[in-house]
């Protein structure tokens, strides 16, 4: 029937699952801009079958990290379980960066230094979602500052993902100690008037395109 692909020969199921193992590694250690000779490398295959598989590096993005991100689903599903919303809340977030940390190809990607494929941009709109949740339930318990806002998750990734990419050889757990310092003001009865609003979402999608 007109319009439908074949089906992958077996060799050639095997050599993308070789792929898409191997990025997830090499870009889990290294981050992002790794070369694709690498992982064509580690995988044992050449670069042109991993273009043919895969013709743009995005691609690979897509194959491997909504499946990494699906980790997050199920620490939003625990903190919206936790009865104490703060403590929900900082579940949360520690569960996130907690992530980032453990792997920097994830870690560039949610601080988007590279453009999101298709699949990982939605993926981090369904997250950011579930973060507007958690912030709700903790700001009606009283527990999270009232002027805080979504858009000020996304620069905090920003930071953190910076912290954590710096650090990450040397003092692979110095992002928990800085993350400690921004929660504590984080509570609502630490709140003080702030000089600057929030970022409006218009300028978080413009920074981040």
């Amino acid at each position: 029937m007109a319009g439908k692909s074949r089906p992958l020969r077996a060799d050639a199921v095997r050599n993308r699952d070789k792929l898409v193992a191997a990025a997830a590694a090499v870009f889990g250690e290294r981050g992002l801009d790794a070369p694709l000779e690498e992982v064509a490398r580690r995988a044992g295959v050449s670069i042109g079958t991993l273009y043919n598989h895969f013709p743009a590096r995005e691609n690979l993005f897509d194959a491997i990290f909504p499946a990494r991100l699906a980790a997050l689903d199920e620490i939003v599903e625990r903190s919206l379980a936790d009865p104490d919303p703060w403590s929900g809340f900082v579940a949360y977030i520690e569960g996130l960066f907690a992530l980032q940390a453990e792997d920097r190809g994830l870690n560039d990607a949610l601080a988007r230094r590279f453009p999101l494929a298709p699949e990982l941009d939605t993926a981090c709109h369904r997250g950011f979602d579930h973060l507007v949740k958690i912030m709700a339930r903790a700001k009606e318990a009283g527990g999270l500052r009232p002027d805080f806002e979504p858009q000020d998750v996304v620069t905090l990734m920003w930071a953190m993902s910076q912290v954590i990419r710096e650090s990450a050889d040397g003092a692979p757990d110095a992002w928990r100690r800085c993350l400690g310092f921004f929660l504590d003001g984080l509570r609502a009865e630490a709140a003080r008037p702030l000089p600057v609003p929030a970022l409006t979402p218009e300028q978080v999608a413009r920074f981040m395109d």
